[in-house]
Parts: C-alpha cells; structure tokens; sequence
C-alpha cells in the first residue's frame, strides 16, 4: 500500500524521443495518473512522432514540455546539456513539482527545490564495454565526469535490473542501497520496466521471426540475424530505423525490412511472429523483448546477465558472437512446434509480472520516500489537491 501522506501530486519527468525511454515514461505517467498523480514530461533530442505525440494524448492530466535540444550521449553535446537545464529549472519554477524524476545523468547536479532522482536506463561506459570491449577513450571523459556529477547529486537512483546497476557502479563508482539512512552516496533502487499487456495480444501465428530495433546499432546485434537469416527456412523481419544518426542507410539485405512501425503496427508485427529474436551484446532491459513475450512469442535472446536476469527459463539464450549458435536455436524451435508453443508460454506468464501498476507502485513508494527524507520540502498545491484521491487509492489497497 503507498503512504499517501507522502505521495506526490506532480512529477518533473525527462524523456528522450529517440529511444524506449519515451515509451517508459509515457507508460509510467499513464500508472501514475490511475493513483491522481499528475505529471510533466519535458522531451529532448528531437521533436516528437506523430504516434508519440498521440500516445501522449492518451495520458490525463499530462503537461508536455517539448525541445531538440541535444542528449549526454551525443556527439559534442554539452552546449545543449546546459541550455536544457535552465530550461528545466524554469519548467520547475512554473509547475512546482513535488519530485523531479530524471531519465537522464548530467541534470541530476541542477539545484532543483523538489527531490530528485535519476534512472539509469543505459550508458555509453557500459554500452562500449559489452559492445566493443575495454573503457570508452579519453573523448568521453567530460561524459564520465557528468555523469558521476549527476549521480552524486541525486537523491535516489533506480536502475531497470540489477545487471544494469551493477554496471553503474562498476562504470562510475558506489551507490548505496535504498535505506532510511541519510548518505552522502546516491541511493540505488532497481525497479523494472513494464508494458500495458492490453495493448499486446497473440493472434493466430506465422512461420516468420522478427526483431525489433535500430539496425546500426551494434548493441542490438542485428548484424548477426541477418547472418544467420539465408540459412533458415522462415524469413527474418525487422522493424526499426536502418538510418545512422550521423547519416547513411545501412540495411542489410538478407533480412526483410519493415521500417518504422508506429506502436500499433508493431503490436500487430508481434502478435503474427511465431519466434522473437534478440540476440543483444547490451541491453539494460528490453523494451521490445516484454512486448514480444506479452505477444505469444517464443523468445531468442543474447546470453548476457540482464536478460537471464529477467527471463529466467522462459527464453533461449545465445552467445551474441557466435552466429552459428544463433542459427541452431532458431531452428530448434521452428522444427518443434510443441518446443515453441511451451516457450511462449513461459515468456508470456514472465511477462506478466511486469505490469504498469507494478511499476507505478515501485515509483510511489521511492517517490514516497523522497518526501519523507525531506520533511521540509514545499508541498506543490498539487500535491493538497491530489491527496484525497491518494488516500482513496491506498484504501482500494492499489
């Protein structure tokens, strides 16, 4: 049950539009309005889709703040870094939020009034190490040196899996558990990532694999699929952009190109696919892999910790380098169909567990946390508004 003395009315929340992230935020705003909880999402990194625009249409109550300006990740972006947090700080003084939820690191130093916290739903250390192997190069210095200033100055942390948090620390230093105890070290919480299963379904199945993802990027290992794809009898499909940030289409021909799926055609891409592949050298959490299990999928997956660490039994792994293994266990489980049918049940009752409300829940609770820690912070109006409804949602026990 929340402690609804302690729940906030309104949340500062960041998201970027290049990524899951967007979709992560607009699914925890839609959790977090079910309990009166309104929120405001200020987007960078680009303008929105006309499917993101609408998907934030269908959240009540959700402010949206929008900019281009550029992310932490990018090339030669600490210009825009610092212009997006004034701009942040004005968002703040206007709406008078009670948490400022961070989906991001740099802007974790800001002197925001409201609590802070920030999720770490990837990083350029960890990418480089999984993907490329060794420490990133001495160009990324100024992005470990903000990073580290962002997390230091966070009152909490929350990761989407315990690998990804690992890896956190590993990259750039200690976190201390989530306690009562007042530190002078950033917080660490994990909770997981979810998806809406209303809005995933299976449908009669298909003999064809899919993915789903950016095709140049080398953390999703698309490269390997379409390696593998001749040797198959069922053809691969990926959905996903194949145009590198920094220009240039790089398709890759032996793969059956989808392109860029609104939410619903991807639901409907998934809820056809007889077989999810996902054979990732990175990968926190896995946005797209949730809703393929949620989709009746049979799942393929990178062995690597974060995934065996959501998926348990439910899936196959494989070595990402090694695209002969790849090759086996797809068609391990397109020439047994009964193989097929127990891993997608399996996928699909993992997949359950993480649930919208579950996640919201998570978030309250550490939001709630926050408050307490600081007896003194100002109370936004929307916070008194809000509190009846709150309390009300405590007593149904949500």
């Amino acid at each position: 049950m929340v402690d609804a003395l302690h729940e906030p009315g309104s949340v500062l929340m960041t998201a970027d539009t290049v990524g899951g992230v967007f979709s992560y935020a607009v699914e925890l705003a839609r959790a977090l309005a079910e309990h009166g909880v309104r929120t405001s999402l200020a987007t960078m990194g680009g303008p929105l889709s006309a499917a993101q625009r609408e998907a934030v249409g269908r959240v009540p109550g959700l402010a949206l703040f929008e900019s281009s300006f550029r992310l932490e990740w990018m090339d030669d972006p600490w210009d825009d870094v610092a212009r997006a947090g004034e701009w942040l700080l004005d968002i703040e003084e206007r709406v008078r939020p009670d948490v400022v939820h961070l989906n991001g690191y740099a802007h974790g130093a800001l002197g925001f009034r409201a609590p802070k916290l920030v999720v770490a739903h990837s990083c350029v250390l960890s990418w480089w190490a999984a993907v490329l192997g060794g420490e990133a190069p001495p160009q990324y210095a100024r992005y470990r040196r903000e990073v580290a200033n962002g997390l230091a100055g966070a009152s909490a942390v929350v990761a989407p899996t315990q690998a990804m948090l690992d890896a956190l620390r590993r990259h750039h230093g200690a976190l201390s558990p989530l306690s009562p105890l007042r530190s002078s070290r950033a917080r660490a919480v994990v909770i997981p990532n979810a998806a809406d299963p209303e809005r995933f379904a299976p449908q009669p199945k298909e003999d064809f694999i899919l993915a789903v993802g950016r095709l140049w990027d080398q953390a999703k290992n698309v490269a390997a699929l379409g390696e593998v794809a001749p040797h198959l009898p069922w053809p691969i499909r990926v959905a996903g952009s194949d145009i590198h940030p920094g220009g240039g289409a790089r398709p890759i021909p032996s793969l059956e190109h989808l392109g860029v799926l609104s939410p619903s055609g991807v639901a409907a891409a998934l809820a056809r696919a007889s077989i999810y592949a996902h054979p990732a050298r990175y990968e926190p959490f896995g946005l797209s892999v949730l809703e393929a299990a949620l989709s009746g999928c049979a799942l393929v997956l990178g062995d690597i910790p974060s995934l065996r660490e959501v998926w348990r039994d439910a899936a196959l792994y494989v070595d990402p380098g090694e695209p002969e293994a790849l090759r086996r266990a797809l068609l391990s489980l397109i020439d047994a169909p009964g193989a097929r049918r127990e891993f997608a049940s399996r996928a699909r009752a993992r997949a359950l567990d993480f649930a919208p409300r579950r996640m919201a829940r998570g978030y309250l609770h550490l939001y709630g946390d926050l408050l307490r820690r600081r007896p003194d912070a100002r109370r936004s109006p929307a916070y008194e508004d809000a509190r009846e409804a709150a309390i009300a949602a405590a007593a149904r026990g949500e």
